[in-house]
Parts: C-alpha cells; sequence; structure tokens
C-alpha cells in the first residue's frame, strides 16, 4: 500500500491562535509505515485464508445484504401484508391443482424459468411428482417476490439476497434427491442399479481429480494442435505475455489489411480456433483474409505484478508493432472477444488520442465498455467482495480459474451445478467430450495486481466510460476513436449482457454496426455458417446520428436466419482501405527480426 501523504499545513495567521503542543498519550502514536506494513500484511493473511476457506466469497458481502433486506422488510408492514397475501394466492393455486388431479388436462399452475430443464422429463407431469415439482416451483415464485422491491433496501443487496436464496432453494429442489426423482428411479430400474454404483465411480474420480488437480475427463478425440486449435500458422513474435500467431493463407490471393485477433485472457484463445469446421479463425483464413491471433501466457505467481497497461503495451501495442513489421504499409482490422474486447477499446482510445492511426476498424466481440449494466457478476462485487478476492490473489500471486468457474457456474446453479450433478452422480452418465467441453477445462489463471485493477477501475468504478479511465496520466475517451465499429452481442449472455454490450454505441459517435446473435457468451460466437438453429439481428448507426435504446432497437430489426459469421465478412470487405487483392505475406519477418518461432497453436496454450 502507498504511504499516505501528509496533508499541507494551513497557513499561519496569527501565532497566538496557535495550541501549545502536548504529547500524544502513547496509544494514540500513529505506527511508523513498517509498522503499518507489518499489520497489513498480518491481516491480509487472515483475510486470504478466510478466502481460501469460502472460495473467495465475502461472509461480510451476504450479512449486509440480508440484514439489508430484514430491516427495511421489518419497518414496511404494507410490504409483509403483500407477501402474506402472495403466499395465500400461491397457497390456494396449488392446492386447486393438487385436488383436481382426476382431470388429466388440468394445467399446472406454475411453470419453470426458460432456462430451467429440471422438471422437463414427462414423468415430471404425473403424481406424485408432479405435485413435488407444483410445491417447489410455488416455494420459488413466493421467493423472488419476497426478494424484490423492498422500499428502502439498495437494489444490489435484494438481488443478492434473491440470488442466496436461488442457490439454496437449487440445493434442496426434490430433482436432487434420490427418491424424490423420478428419471434417477426409471435409471436405477432399467440398470438394476448399475446407474447408482457408477455415478458414484464418477463422484470417487472427480473427488480424486480435485485434490490431485489432474483430470479423467473424457477429451475423445480433441486434442490441442491436431483436432483443436488446428489453423495452420507460426508463431511469429512472443514476449513475456502473448505468442502472436501468424495464419497460413488458404486462397491465392487475400486482403491487403490484415486482422489482429484479440481474445480474452480469462480463456484460451481457441476458443476462436476450435474443431476445423467451427473455427472463426480457419473461416476467416479461408475468406481471403491475413489473420493474427494473440495466444496469451498462462501466468503463474512470477507475474503477480503485471498490470492492466502492460497488457495493453504488451498486448495489443505489441501484436500491431510486429504486424506493422511484418505488413507494412497497411492498417489493421482489431477484433476483441470479451475482456479482450475491453482492453482493446482502451488501446484504441489510447492510439486516437495520440493520433496513432494503425487501426482500420474495431470488432467488439460480447465485450464491455461500460459496465453499470453487467448483469448477475455484479452480485459478486463490491468493496468487501474485491477485498476478499484481492487478498486471496495477493497470497497466490494469480487467481486460479476454478476459483473464477465457481461463480461463472453459480449464476446457472440449476443447469450447470445440480442438473450435471444429478445426470453424473445418480444416473451415471458421464460428459460426452465436444470440442467446447474440452476448450472449457483447460484451465486459464489471473495475475494479481492486473485483476485487481481491472475490477476495482473498470467493474466497480466504470472509469472508462465514466471519463476516468487514464493512460499514461491522461484520460482516454471512446468517442475519439473514429474508425467504423461492429459490436456483437449474444441473446442470452450471463458474463456480458447484451444490454450492456450494446452500450458503446452510447460513448462512440463514429459508423457502427451492432449485430444480437442467438446464444450465449461463447455458443453464441461460436456460430459457424451451416450450424442449425440460428438466427442475428443487423442495425446500422451512421456518424453522428441519434442515439437509439436498446429495447428499441431489439423491436426494430428482424431476424436473420443464419450465422452471422459471413455479415462479420462481408463488412471487413467494406470497410477496406482498398479493396484490390494482394499476394499473401510471408509468414513472419526474418529479415527484419521476426523469424517464424514455432508452428501454431505455439507453446503459450499448453501451459497448465
Amino acid at each position: 500500500m502507498p504511504a499516505k501523504t501528509k496533508p499541507a499545513a494551513a497557513p499561519v495567521t496569527d501565532q497566538a491562535q496557535l495550541p501549545v503542543p502536548v504529547a500524544k498519550p502513547q496509544s494514540q502514536v500513529r505506527p511508523t509505515p513498517q509498522q503499518q506494513h507489518k499489520y497489513e500484511t498480518f491481516d491480509r493473511a487472515v483475510r486470504a485464508s478466510m478466502a481460501r476457506m469460502t472460495a473467495g466469497l465475502s461472509p461480510y458481502a451476504a450479512a449486509v445484504a440480508w440484514a439489508d433486506w430484514i430491516a427495511h422488510l421489518a419497518t414496511a408492514p404494507g410490504r409483509q401484508l403483500e407477501m402474506i397475501e402472495q403466499a395465500q394466492k400461491n397457497a390456494l393455486r396449488l392446492t386447486t391443482y393438487l385436488t383436481g388431479q382426476t382431470h388429466a388436462s388440468a394445467e399446472p399452475p406454475f411453470k419453470p424459468k426458460p432456462e430451467d430443464h429440471r422438471f422437463a422429463h414427462p414423468s415430471w407431469q404425473k403424481p406424485p411428482f408432479n405435485m413435488l415439482a407444483q410445491s417447489f416451483l410455488a416455494t420459488q415464485d413466493w421467493w423472488d417476490k419476497a426478494t424484490c422491491c423492498v422500499p428502502g433496501a439498495i437494489p444490489q443487496n435484494t438481488d443478492r439476497v434473491d440470488f442466496m436464496v436461488r442457490q439454496m432453494l437449487d440445493m434442496i429442489a426434490p430433482s436432487n434427491i434420490p427418491a424424490l426423482n423420478p428419471e434417477i428411479l426409471d435409471a436405477a430400474r432399467n440398470t438394476k442399479g448399475q446407474s447408482l454404483i457408477e455415478g458414484f465411480e464418477l463422484w470417487m474420480r472427480d473427488l480424486e481429480d480435485a485434490a490431485t488437480g489432474e483430470t479423467h475427463a473424457d477429451t475423445g478425440d480433441f486434442v490441442v494442435g491436431e483436432t483443436l486449435a488446428c489453423t495452420p500458422g507460426q508463431v511469429v513474435y512472443r514476449n513475456q505475455l502473448i505468442e502472436l500467431l501468424q495464419y497460413s493463407p488458404q486462397t491465392e490471393a487475400v486482403h491487403a489489411e490484415p486482422i489482429l485477433i484479440v481474445p480474452a485472457w480469462i480463456m484460451k484463445y481457441y476458443i476462436l480456433d476450435l474443431s476445423q469446421h467451427n473455427s472463426l479463425i480457419n473461416y476467416l483464413v479461408g475468406q481471403g483474409f491475413t489473420v493474427f491471433a494473440i495466444s496469451w501466457v498462462n501466468p503463474g505467481e512470477e507475474l503477480r505484478d503485471v498490470t492492466l497497461d502492460d497488457y495493453r503495451q504488451q498486448g495489443v501495442l505489441a501484436a500491431l508493432d510486429a504486424i506493422g513489421t511484418i505488413i507494412p504499409d497497411q492498417k489493421v482490422h482489431a477484433c476483441g472477444y470479451c475482456l479482450g474486447g475491453t482492453i482493446l477499446s482502451i488501446t484504441a482510445a489510447t492510439m486516437a488520442r495520440e493520433r496513432d492511426d494503425r487501426l482500420a476498424s474495431v470488432t467488439l466481440l460480447a465485450a464491455q465498455t461500460d459496465f453499470t449494466e453487467a448483469g448477475e457478476l455484479m452480485l459478486f462485487l463490491d468493496d468487501s467482495q474485491v477485498a476478499y478476492l484481492e487478498d486471496m490473489m495477493w497470497d497466490q500471486g494469480f487467481l486460479d480459474q476454478r476459483q473464477m468457474s465457481g461463480a461463472f457456474q453459480a449464476l446457472r446453479a440449476e443447469d450447470l451445478i445440480w442438473t450435471r450433478a444429478v445426470r453424473r452422480y445418480l444416473m451415471g452418465l458421464d460428459d460426452k467430450a465436444a470440442d467446447i467441453s474440452v476448450w472449457n477445462m483447460d484451465a486459464t489463471r489471473m495475475p494479481y495486481k492486473m485483476h485487481s485493477q481491472y475490477l476495482r477501475g473498470l467493474f466497480m468504478e466504470n472509469r472508462l466510460t465514466a471519463g476516468r479511465y487514464a493512460v499514461d496520466g491522461r484520460v482516454i475517451a471512446l468517442k475519439d476513436v473514429q474508425v467504423p465499429f461492429f459490436i456483437v452481442g449474444t441473446e442470452k449472455d450471463h458474463i456480458a449482457p447484451w444490454h450492456s454490450v450494446y452500450k458503446t454505441a452510447l460513448f462512440t459517435n463514429g459508423d457502427l454496426t451492432f449485430v444480437l446473435v442467438k446464444g450465449g457468451h461463447n455458443g453464441g460466437i461460436v456460430s459457424e455458417p451451416g450450424h442449425p438453429h440460428r438466427h442475428y439481428r443487423k442495425g446500422h448507426r451512421a456518424p453522428n446520428a441519434l442515439y437509439m435504446d436498446p429495447d428499441t432497437w431489439l423491436a426494430s430489426h428482424d431476424k436473420i436466419e443464419g450465422s452471422w459469421w459471413p455479415e462479420w465478412s462481408e463488412w471487413l470487405t467494406s470497410v477496406q482501405g482498398d479493396a484490390t487483392l494482394v499476394t499473401p505475406p510471408r509468414m513472419g519477418a526474418a529479415e527484419k527480426g521476426l523469424p517464424p518461432l514455432a508452428p501454431a497453436p505455439g507453446t503459450y496454450v499448453f501451459i497448465k
């Protein structure tokens, strides 16, 4: 912690007004900086130990949320009466349904949420299991209404209480209890109990994996560098944070202006280079683009003090410098995914301020620049929670991927945690190998200082769009970026909600195309041509046009069936400064100090 600056003394106008110095009692003497550091280190070590026991979740944040909700509810008798009335209504609807079971066509009064598939099996519609399901859904419905709209309570606290109640309800749902779940009973009966035995074996195997840090998960034929991340190319530049991959041309002629892919370092880059048929990078190369991609290092404790600005300089800017050496005198179309899009936006705004015109366009895939509507992830972030995470990262030097994944899974606990556990441990159904699931298991870490700066400066304080994000001591602004934008949001994104992604339009003035695609944070982006049941919406905003809010935008743009990839490819072609195709560039530039170092996917992607 930096030492506090002593405030300047007030000017003295009358010596007689000064008090006579009095020696402070020993208890009031301020500790020396060395003592302060020692005490702080002791406190951080204690909090780090507590954070490991709570998986990084602050018990103080939870306690404050409950206290706020209860205190304001206690002084709202009208709200209490409303909750009692709601309980009576739910009980009446439930009783009417359960006593009318002689009618096979009776409509269940309570419906699961669209993303809740726990009660989709037909057996849940038959007695007595329908009674269990409806009783649970009635309870869930009451709690949803009880934890919202408490007068005077801080909305984040009521949202957090609602989230915690959901976690508790998900834990005790009848679908999790073998004797109450008809699917588990059917599987046990049909296999003569073998499903339970196999489920127990899977549970023991997962416990072993958790204890050893290894994995016995079935990856099938998916191997990084062979069937995953297998688009041909070369590493043409490397520093402590990145390997820059240049992909081999697949066409006789290519567009003159190259593309730079900036993935998030919260994930391995090859989410954009999965299997050959659904690799976005492979698709772009096949369309005649020269593609470069950053492969971030998986940091360990040795990179604990790497900053967010280091990711800008040693990541995006270093890649642009290398590309400019390999393909001189050409502008670059930069594309950032998720957190990579955020750092790309910061870089683009800084370059605009510095009159650096190397960018031809900016594409942001499920990337946020404004964090005021960052969705349910904000439930995990306040001063208490971030302090807990910081102390845990300070102790380790990084935030482990397993510690991050728990928060993401909790957002959809009924599906990603409990439904999976039921199928795996109580029905003996092992997860099928798939390219995206193998990628999802390929863990990454986040450096301590960088992640702390990201959480505080962007997520909590929203400095980028609030006009308070400084680079090299000077504030930057997205509106300075005058190149065309192509923004992609996904309809069911729990990490970067599309309303939040859309807000880039609020803070920029230039030419902007916004595309809203079907799917979630990863599935919506990995949406190759030919993928069934896919659609998107597309809208264009001319420079300096009036702002259109996201709900109006949604109502004003119809669905277009198919993949958004061809739409982006056509847009990239249309914004090329020179549409003339050229001979593909050489791989690297050995004569300029950038020889090919290793075949793609390089070495950083293999760091565990």
